[in-house]
């Protein structure tokens, strides 16, 4: 078993932590021609979007977070991650996709600034601030899910939980983490003692560390961040329309596959997106 992944990536985090609590075995790996926008190798082969997470099972090559926890759950369904309940699943199903378009979003606008340096001064100050607007709503939304439940699912640690971890897990490393004392919080104190979210934390913070090193590859060309539908939509809304076409003029955003673009000099599209 082989997970194309990025430590920073929430996508694959979510994807490391349901397959460490069902047991499975696999190996991680970051793919080599991550970033260049080489289309040849195994992981352009397998995602032609190369995009992480891709899970590698024997013959069978798969990438959407989504649609690989589905196969997961489906392959090893025990223990189970979703509840038995057609209604409860759905639930479910509608906390990690508010997670991974909303939430994603807003964490990947905020990392723009912090880590990327795409704004600075009295734009970074706004785009900041629209973050820390939008994470309290999105934490207060979850919050309402929680309630004064163990786990999003209740009694049992699931589906929304693996979904909402890493979100409000980044948020923390941000500095936006929810209120202290709040049920929220002591979810998350809950959350990052379980042993398959400890592991994957503790992976997220050792890439953290390096984020200075890599961030001037996304900065001048040598490699792109993805712009891709709820993230440009943050960016828009935000206020930062200028981030956006300061990135297409430097040549240092891109889209989704395949964005129409075709480079007159022959050169391959730095592709790839960790976060």
């Amino acid at each position: 078993m082989l997970l194309y992944e990025h430590p920073l990536s929430s996508y694959a985090q979510k994807v490391k932590i349901a397959l460490r609590e069902k047991g499975v075995a696999f190996t991680a790996e970051l793919p080599e021609t991550f970033g260049t926008g080489r289309s040849d190798g195994d992981f352009a082969q397998a995602n032609p979007r190369q995009e992480v997470p891709v899970l590698v099972d024997g013959g069978l090559s798969l990438f959407e977070s989504t649609v690989i926890l589905e196969y997961i759950e489906e392959r090893w369904p025990d223990p189970p991650l979703l509840p038995r309940d057609p209604a409860a699943r759905a639930v479910a199903r509608m906390t990690e996709e508010v997670c991974d378009t909303q939430y994603e979003a807003v964490n990947w606008g905020f990392g723009e600034i912090l880590w990327f340096r795409r704004a600075t001064g009295a734009l970074a100050d706004h785009l900041r601030g629209q973050a820390a607007s939008q994470t309290r709503i999105l934490q207060d939304w979850l919050a309402g899910r929680l309630g004064e439940a163990e786990w999003f699912g209740g009694a049992s640690f699931g589906w929304a939980d693996a979904a909402a971890a890493p979100m409000v897990n980044r948020s923390v490393h941000y500095g936006l983490g929810p209120e202290a004392g709040s049920a929220l919080a002591r979810w998350h104190a809950r959350v990052r003692e379980r042993p398959s979210v400890a592991q994957t934390f503790r992976e997220f913070d050792m890439a953290a560390a390096r984020m200075a090193e890599a961030a001037d590859l996304y900065t001048t060309g040598g490699r792109r961040r993805e712009y891709r539908d709820h993230r440009l939509e943050w960016m828009v809304k935000s206020g930062g329309v200028e981030v956006v076409l300061a990135g297409l003029r430097d040549r240092n955003i891109r889209f989704a596959w395949p964005d129409g673009e075709n480079r007159p000099d022959g050169e391959n599209r730095p592709d790839g997106d960790p976060a």
